[in-house]
């Protein structure tokens, strides 16, 4: 089985091949088609997204194609940055950058509540059609101010409560056991695996 993954996001990528690398699958990634056009991101929810992304690098390369689209939630802020998380504030922001203005907003609004989640939705997609699709979610809670230098993304302020760590702050095999885009991938794993 070859198997495109749609991500051109490194960190992603890295996570997305050791939740599925122990199958018998090659591996495509979109550095191997370096003209194809990046697909406008038009839904307004993760699986949309990755709906979207699924379809258009299936169609225009011909390959079993699997997508994600994922982020963070802020309960307080009504859900932001979402579905707006790589772009929030601006895309080409630091990470340290979009935390001060969360950090910011959050103090404006004077909220008790600190609750947020990680989302991710993949979608695999072949012949112009959606085959299979999940979604994982993880809950926490904004961490006072931003801890280790592990993961990516809003990883240092996203406190695991059952670690009593953020997830900046556990090692990747850690983080992949409980994280959104972990259990995300086991229902992946188990689909693809059954195809096989």
């Amino acid at each position: 089985m070859i198997l495109l993954l749609a991500t051109t996001n490194p960190d992603k990528l890295s996570e997305i091949v050791s939740g599925l690398g122990d199958l018998p699958i090659e591996f495509k990634t979109l550095k191997e088609f370096p003209g194809i056009a990046t697909p406008e991101e038009t839904g307004s929810t993760f699986a949309e997204n990755a709906r979207e992304k699924a379809l258009h690098y299936a169609n225009t390369t011909g390959l079993l194609t699997m997508a994600e689209d994922s982020g963070f939630e802020v309960d307080a802020l009504d859900g932001a940055p979402g579905i707006y998380s790589a772009r929030y504030l601006r895309p080409d922001a630091t990470y340290p950058e979009r935390f001060a203005v969360l950090y910011e907003q959050l103090a404006a609004r004077g909220s008790p509540t600190r609750t947020a989640r990680f989302v991710s939705a993949l979608a695999l997609a072949a012949g112009g059609n959606i085959v299979f699709e999940t979604a994982g979610v993880v809950e926490g809670e904004i961490a006072a101010e931003p801890a280790g230098g592990g993961g990516f993304g809003y990883d240092p302020i996203f406190c695991y409560l059952p670690y009593g760590k953020t997830f900046g702050e556990v090692g990747a095999e850690q983080k992949l056991a409980v994280s959104h885009r972990g259990h995300a991938l086991r229902a992946m794993w188990t689909h693809l695996k059954r195809q096989l």
